[in-house]
This record gives structure tokens, C-alpha cells and sequence, in this order.
């Protein structure tokens, strides 16, 4: 399982600091959004020399990723096209019903962050996310920071979320969304979060799975042997 966060300089800790306390609380790997804080991989999808060393000090997986906070479609749209070939995942934050149906509706974008801070999600767009295999985030941190009233409507939100996403099958990832590692949660602590908004326990880790599949799978098709999905590049032995 892995964690998305965010370090250092848009952050309040670095990689560093992310991947040792990710590798306390279990999991295998992190998810750097911020784009400064981490080199992007090398063009054959190789994790950057930094994240290597990471890897080998605390034993978990650093991938390089960036999320892109646009004002509109517009601008969101060249963002995209400039780190879709440099950042191994991308995500969009969702600021409002705009942004949120040109996320879901371009397959460049790997998730949609955050999705109901200032937006919504309707069973139009939780199609449009299953059909272009664009990953909906279930944002838990509000949920943990929180407290009184806004709590509340963090819950409602992540509810409404839920049924949408399931009911259309909408791929998802799942994410405490930390700025410190401070802000980092077991997974155990965040099943427990899912299920008070009625995920079960297994749909929560496969949201925190799922950010491990999409590195694998752009890991892959940025390699010198892949052609395309099923398709690689090299040696065979013939029968006979």
C-alpha cells in the first residue's frame, strides 16, 4: 500500500522524512505530489537517483509525481501536456465542476484530487472517470484534521463520494493527503475512517493500493521495451 503526499518546499517535510515515517506505519511506498521536492524519472521510467537511495536506506518506494492546481480547463490542459512525459503519476486537483469533468475526461490525468473541495461529482462524471480510466481521490484528511461542523460536511462529502464512484465503478485512490509527516496515518487508521463512511475495510487498502498500480503501469509504458499494453520489445526463442 502507499501514501500520496506532499513535502517540502510545498510541504512541511521532506522526502526523507515522508519515506521513514511511511515505512514505520507499513506501507511500501509514497507518492511525492510535489514537483520540486523530487527529479523526475529517467525517460526509460526509472525512479530518479534520490528516490533510489531512499528506497535502499528505508525499504520503501519513492515515486515522482506532481499535481497540477489550475485555474481553469484551459490552463490545466497545458500543464498536463508539459509533466505528462516527465512525472511518472499526475494529478489534477479539482477546484470546481470544471475542472473536475476535464480531469475525468482526459485520459493523460492519472487522479482527480480532491474532488469535492469546491466541486462536485455526478454519476456523468463518475462514467466519464470509469471509461478514461482516470482515478477519483477519496480525500480522508478533513476528516482527520477537522473538527465541529466542517467535519461534518468532510463526511457527507466523502458519503455522497462513495456511492457515486461505487455505484459507476470509478477507479479510486485513497489518501490523508499529508503536508508533514506528522499528518501521516497507518492504514489500519484509515480502514477505520472508510468504514465510517461505509467502505469496507478491503476497498480502503485497494484505494491505497491503486497508487502503486498507476506507477507500475507508467513505470511500464515509459520503458524502452514497451510498444503498447501487452506488447514489449525483446528476445524470444523459437521452437524447435
Amino acid at each position: 500500500m502507499y501514501e500520496a503526499v506532499h513535502a517540502h518546499p510545498d510541504g512541511e517535510a521532506t522526502v526523507a522524512r515522508h519515506a521513514a515515517t511511511a515505512a514505520r506505519y507499513g506501507y511500501d511506498g509514497i507518492v511525492v505530489r510535489t514537483r520540486d521536492a523530487l527529479p523526475p524519472a529517467g525517460e526509460g521510467g526509472e525512479p530518479p537517483d534520490e528516490a533510489a537511495a531512499l528506497r535502499e536506506e528505508y525499504g520503501v518506494d519513492v515515486v515522482d509525481a506532481v499535481e497540477v492546481d489550475a485555474d481553469d480547463p484551459t490552463s490545466a490542459s497545458g500543464a498536463v501536456g508539459n509533466y505528462r512525459s516527465e512525472r511518472t503519476v499526475v494529478c489534477l486537483v479539482g477546484g470546481d465542476d470544471a475542472l473536475n469533468r476535464f480531469a475525468v475526461e482526459e485520459p493523460r490525468v492519472d487522479v482527480l484530487a480532491r474532488p469535492m473541495a469546491g466541486g462536485d461529482i455526478n454519476h456523468v462524471l463518475a462514467k466519464a472517470a470509469r471509461d478514461n480510466g482516470v482515478h477519483v481521490e477519496f480525500d480522508f484528511g478533513p476528516v482527520l484534521r477537522a473538527t465541529g461542523g466542517e467535519r461534518v460536511r468532510a463526511l457527507a462529502d466523502l458519503r455522497k463520494l462513495r456511492e457515486v464512484v461505487g455505484h459507476y465503478d470509478a477507479p479510486y485512490v485513497v489518501s490523508a493527503n499529508p503536508r508533514s509527516h506528522l499528518g501521516l496515518r497507518a492504514p489500519r487508521e484509515l480502514v477505520a475512517v472508510g468504514e465510517a463512511v461505509g467502505f469496507d475495510a478491503e476497498a480502503v487498502r485497494e484505494g491505497l493500493r491503486a497508487w502503486s498500480e498507476i506507477a507500475d503501469r507508467n513505470r511500464e509504458r515509459r520503458s524502452e521495451e514497451f510498444i503498447e499494453p501487452g506488447v514489449r520489445l525483446g528476445r524470444y526463442e523459437e521452437d524447435g
